[in-house]
């Protein structure tokens, strides 16, 4: 009697000493276990049971993904075959293993035998060419008669089902299929990257899970970016320390997979913890869990962020990844200034004035022990340039800085694509370079296509140019990756405002209020209720924002200017003299006055105090072209020549 098929298939045996133990998913070479990942295990136990046969593409994506898969299965294919090669030693030339067939698909050469109960078994031993049946070697041994007596048995059964699952597939190829396939057509695949929780026990290591965190996002969003999406920074800390369910969170940010980790810090070693999770049914996917020394931390997260990249069925090219993805060289003296840097993009996230001068002071330290890390100078060229744009000290003071620091990026590594978004920030809102700051945007979504803030400011430089067309689809990119930025949203609301879609935008920016109530940005909401004539609603948001403490010149400038457009000009003085007390002593951004005197109708001051903002290379005065707020002024003459002077008169 034929033996039993589940005890011959549990050990497949080719070449003098290689064996596919099919209960472990392991295999081995002469007792030694041969690290190979999922896919192209599977795609190996694939050939080997048709060993002799020609295995075309079509049959090993609907083994590995299934029918309709909306990856690159190509590359992923051809990936796995280089690695199955890799690790038979197999040369594509001459090969022992497989065998490429020209536009089919390839064939396993070598025969293959099968353990039993009573010894082994020849599975196959089908030379090459040799036309074999559509079953599998190992199919063929199931005992014909008992198949043949089970059919005959239960023929109706059998009949009925048949029916059924025709009629099924008539079902799902009419109405899902064409769904799906045109779902597939634009669709990447996206990963989050949870906070890595800090288990060390000293809430002050949290800069360096938190920069871990933030690094294992770089890697992966630069390993394949046509294919996958990694969702930034900002989003994925709204959940740290957070207990909410994964299939929550995958709703939230529109993601398939979900990474967790931990991260344990010694004296000189870590221990890092990583799972893959796939959010549909929260399958664990890969695990793995690794003690190094701090030295070898570099190295770790490249090697880290591969193996996830196969898990989640890519296989990518080494040489499509930017050199942004790449660490600094791997040596004691630069993991000290990468730990430095971690430190700076920890005070960095915070977006206050003391969290960016204590960034600068840690990036700086780090470009001392490691004049050559390119990263360090873009993070201070980061640093300076939102100290600026956020009024916090003045452009021209800062600016400069932020130049010399990403100029500098750049020549240590022309790939940096967060030395490129500063460059391009700091030609539109101190140079009124438009060429330039376009260009720089593009060369850095070039090089880093998740790069999210590329995206984000690439779409508010088109919208300041009234390039709504393109600027919509370039704040949406941003808001697909990183879909809880309160900065993301709140400009995604200005551009609207800009388009003088006024409805819209209100409903936009009072969405990111009901989140953050504190949030300045967001209360430019009140320009949109003037536009809509709702002077009311626009005075009740900017007395909400003076009762959170909202301590700049904006309020009583806003309020100035929205009793103003009311024509409520005895309500509209306290407002301004308020301001006006606000400037004695203290150097400002010229905007808040401007803004006041516009909405008081007072064009002579308005005109000096704009005139102002331009000798202070002001940021704000990007918005010129678009911004309704300078509807009034726009018929005078003085308009036009700031206008021209900022580079926006075309």
């Amino acid at each position: 009697m034929a033996s039993d098929p589940v005890n011959l298939r549990e050990t497949l045996r080719f070449g003098n000493d290689f064996e596919l133990d099919l209960r472990a998913y392991e295999l081995r070479c002469a007792g030694r276990v041969l690290k190979l990942e999922h896919i192209p295990m599977t795609l190996l136990l694939l050939l080997v049971e048709r060993s002799g046969q020609i295995v075309t593409r079509d049959q090993i994506v609907e083994r590995i993904w299934g029918r309709g898969a909306s990856l690159d299965t190509d590359n992923s294919i051809n990936g796995a075959i280089r690695k199955i090669r890799q690790v038979l030693k197999d040369d594509p030339e001459r090969p022992r293993f497989v065998q490429t067939i020209a536009k089919r698909g390839y064939r396993f050469l070598a025969p293959v035998t099968g353990a039993g109960p009573k010894g082994p078994v020849v599975v196959s031993e089908v030379p090459v060419g040799k036309q074999e049946p559509a079953e599998s070697a190992v199919t063929r041994a199931v005992p014909l008669v008992r198949m043949q007596g089970f059919v005959r048995k239960n023929w109706q059964v059998l009949l009925g089902l048949a029916i059924l699952l025709i009629l099924a597939s008539g079902a799902y190829l009419q109405w899902f299929r064409p769904r799906l396939t045109l779902q597939a057509s634009n669709r990447r695949l996206m990963l989050a990257v949870l906070p890595f929780e800090n288990l060390t026990g000293d809430a002050g290591q949290d800069y360096f899970s938190d920069g871990l965190t933030e690094e294992m996002i770089s890697q992966l969003g630069n390993l394949e970016p046509q294919h996958l999406g990694v969702i930034a920074r900002t989003s994925v800390m709204h959940y740290k320390h957070s207990q909410e369910a994964l299939d929550r969170i995958g709703s939230e940010l529109g993601v398939q997979y979900v990474l967790e980790g931990s991260v344990r810090r010694d004296a000189d070693q870590v221990r890092i913890t990583a799972q893959l999770i796939q959010v549909r049914d929260q399958t664990h996917l890969w695990a793995r869990q690794y003690d190094r020394k701090l030295s070898s931390l570099l190295t770790l997260q490249g090697e880290i962020a591969q193996e996830i990249a196969d898990e989640i069925q890519l296989t990518l090219a080494p040489s499509k990844r930017t050199d942004a993805a790449r660490p600094a060289a791997d040596s004691p003296k630069s993991y000290e200034a990468y730990d430095l840097y971690l430190k700076g993009l920890y005070f960095w996230n915070k977006r206050t004035e003391q969290g960016f001068r204590q960034a600068i002071e840690c990036f700086q330290q780090a470009v001392a022990v490691d004049p050559n890390y390119a990263r360090a100078y873009a993070g201070l060229a980061d640093s300076y340039a939102l100290m600026s744009a956020y009024g916090l000290t003045s452009s021209m003071e800062l600016m400069p800085k932020a130049r010399a620091a990403a100029v500098h990026a750049l020549e240590l590594n022309e790939g940096l694509a967060e030395a490129h978004t500063s460059l391009a920030v700091i030609a539109q809102n101190y140079d009124w370079d438009w060429e330039t700051a376009g260009k720089e945007y593009r060369r850095a979504i070039q090089l880093n296509p998740n790069y999210a803030t590329a995206h984000h400011w690439y779409g508010e430089y088109l919208a300041l140019q009234g390039r709504f067309d393109e600027a919509f689809p370039e704040i949406e990119r941003a808001r697909q990756l990183d879909p809880l930025s309160l900065i993301i949203a709140t400009d995604y609301g200005a551009i609207l405002y800009f388009s003088r879609q006024y409805e819209p935008a209100i409903k936009q920016l009072r969405t990111v209020l009901d989140m953050e109530a504190n949030f300045p940005r967001a209360h430019m909401v009140a320009y949109a209720y003037v536009q809509e004539g709702s002077f009311t609603d626009a005075l009740t948001d900017i007395g909400a924002w003076r009762q959170s403490g909202g301590d700049t010149p904006w309020p009583p400038a806003m309020e100035a200017y929205v009793y103003g457009r009311e024509g409520q000009m005895a309500k509209a003085e306290p407002a301004l003299r308020e301001l006006q007390q606000m400037y004695r002593g203290q150097h400002l951004d010229a905007a808040p006055m401007f803004v006041a005197y516009i909405g008081m109708g007072d064009k002579n001051d308005a005109f000096t105090w704009l005139q102002k903002a331009y000798q202070e290379h002001s940021p704000a005065l990007t918005a010129l072209k678009v911004d309704p707020l300078y509807d009034p002024l726009r018929a005078d003459p003085r308009f036009a020549d700031i206008l021209r002077r900022v580079n926006l008169s075309q």
